[in-house]
């Protein structure tokens, strides 16, 4: 169950990883960027094939959008210091919340 979760944070990595690098390959235009950006979410979905094999997909996804959301706003604010409102920051702290707490039964039933 450890290399499912490993695979999976991984997967969110590669994905959040990719996310970082759109605004970097100006609309695709730039070659190196652009390239990256592929490798990682292709990354990102070869990783999540192992994981919806040992997962229910909806568990899958929630934590993968969910946590890919949450890191990729994190990232927005230092790297591209984009600001939220108190209430998207509350809203992202709640996913988080959720996330925790449908792995944490998902985990039980296996």
């Amino acid at each position: 169950m450890v290399k499912t979760y490993l695979f999976l944070i991984g997967a969110i990595f590669c994905e959040v990883a990719g996310t970082m690098l759109l605004p970097v390959s100006q609309n695709f235009t730039k070659l190196i960027p652009t390239s990256f950006l592929a490798i990682f979410y292709l990354t990102a979905f070869y990783l999540l094939t192992f994981v919806v094999n040992k997962l229910p997909i909806a568990i899958v996804y929630a934590t993968w959008s969910g946590l890919g959301i949450f890191t990729i706003a994190i990232l927005g604010y230092i790297f591209f210091k984009q600001t939220l409102a108190w209430q998207a920051i509350l809203g992202l702290f709640l996913i988080v919340i959720g996330v925790v707490l449908v792995n944490s039964y998902t985990i039980k039933l296996n």
